[in-house]
């Protein structure tokens, strides 16, 4: 039985989805998309006894990132990820929607992820799936040995994300879902960066993406 687990924290005022990724066996974890509360995800690991290596971000939008000098404080060698055309959206308060919070929040990653890398941490190969459309660089994580998908906002249930923002790009996202998320095996579990968890399988049937008609 596999000990890897999962653990999701709705973080903000929107919401936002936050995932803890850990191994029963190594007590490392990854953050993914800290949202507004770092110390309350901080707090968290201490409960789940696990020590964050790494944080993830799947775009750069202020919901998904405003926790993120928080977690430092706590853990100053702990590195960011983030896609590797997601730079600006996260060097703007413009683009990544943070203006109306004391002039804008800006963050610059430590490593940026090519589209279909593979980065294995903490015990967890994540496949790097550039998801453009929400977003210039929005990224899924594709974890395949344990059927998990972190979509952030570009896949939902029932729903995709979006595009009416900056760099937004409705044809695009549609394109990205189709093209490299619904080719995924229909047991993936979909974990979105809002609201509950889908499938594959099930948005296969019921997203609008698999009904629309170019």
């Amino acid at each position: 039985m596999s000990d890897f687990r999962i653990k999701t924290y709705p973080v903000g005022q929107i919401g936002t989805n936050c995932y803890i990724l850990y191994r029963e066996s190594l007590q490392e974890a990854i953050i993914v998309d800290p949202g507004a509360q770092g110390g309350y995800l901080v707090e968290k690991c201490k409960e789940l006894g696990v020590m964050p290596k790494a944080i993830f971000l799947t775009h750069g939008h202020f919901d998904h990132i405003l926790g993120v000098d928080e977690v430092k404080r706590w853990y100053p060698d702990i590195k960011i990820y983030a896609g590797e055309h997601e730079k600006m959206t996260l060097m703007d308060p413009s683009i990544n929607l943070s203006g109306g919070f004391g002039g804008g929040y800006t963050l610059l990653p430590d490593v940026f992820l090519k589209d279909g890398e593979s980065i294995t941490l903490s015990g967890i190969t994540f496949q790097v799936i550039h998801t453009p459309g929400h977003t210039r660089g929005s990224i899924c994580f594709f974890i395949a040995d344990e059927e998990v998908l972190i979509s952030g906002d570009t896949l939902f249930l029932e729903s995709l994300g979006r595009t009416d923002f900056p760099m937004g790009d409705q044809s695009l996202i549609i394109r990205s879902i189709r093209e490299k998320l619904f080719v995924l095996p229909e047991d993936t579990l979909v974990y979105p960066g809002h609201g509950d968890k889908t499938t594959i399988g099930h948005e296969l049937v019921y997203n609008p993406v698999a009904l629309y008609r170019e």
